[in-house]
């Protein structure tokens, strides 16, 4: 069974991107997928530490905390979702400190979730929601991921908790988001199959390959 992790960067327990979630995971479910849902909230996740030495260090973060486990967990996956709400018209809190923790600890150092099918979710009142929309699709490429869409964003108006499903054009972006996510997870998986190897290059120097530093020491001419 094919599986897609989603990140919930809700601080609410059982608030709109939760339901969304769970609507997502019924949706995936007719495609015979399974959704595994992170809630950063109940996470043991630190804010990144003092030591100041992120942007040289070639080692993975220190901090000890949950975020290496959720990171093992989305490398598994055939799928990532970020889900997040708008909160003082950005993103939470909560998903800020874990694209904080996750990309700058862990994710930068060989990007494994190259090639990984991704999708965005943004739940929310009013203002904001492309704004955080496009954080999170700027993360997404960051790390290399296939960004699929479902021509809107899939972004779901809502202020009290189950409101969100009162809006039938969010959520009918969002599962035309899930159909496409399943249908680029299978063409990718086919064409290993078929081949052999990735469909796309994953030999990449990055910001943390040593023939990045390398290129960046070495003098020019």
């Amino acid at each position: 069974m094919r599986r897609i992790v989603a990140i919930n960067g809700s601080e609410r327990a059982e608030g709109n991107t939760l339901g969304v979630l769970e609507h997502a995971a019924t949706t995936l479910a007719t495609r015979s997928v399974e959704l595994e849902i992170v809630r950063l909230a109940e996470l043991r996740m630190g804010p990144c530490g003092p030591c100041g030495d992120c942007n040289s260090r070639t080692v993975a973060c220190e901090v000890d905390d949950d975020i290496a486990d959720v990171v093992r967990r989305m490398t598994a996956a055939d799928g990532i979702i970020y889900a997040a709400p708008v909160h003082g018209f950005g993103t939470s809190a909560l998903m800020q400190a874990f694209i904080e923790r996750s990309g700058v600890g862990y994710l930068r150092f060989d990007r494994p979730l190259t090639n990984k099918v991704a999708g965005v979710i943004v739940t929310g009142r009013r203002y904001a929601h492309t704004e955080v929309h496009s954080h999170l699709v700027t993360n997404v490429m960051l790390n290399r991921m296939v960004l699929v869409g479902s021509g809107f964003p899939a972004i779901v108006y809502g202020n009290q908790p189950g409101d969100a499903e009162h809006d039938d054009e969010g959520l009918q972006m969002v599962d035309r988001m899930l159909h496409r996510m399943v249908d680029m997870i299978e063409v990718l998986h086919e064409h290993r199959e078929l081949t052999g190897r990735d469909g796309l290059d994953t030999d990449l120097a990055n910001e943390r390959d040593d023939r990045w530093f390398a290129a960046r020491s070495s003098p020019i001419g």
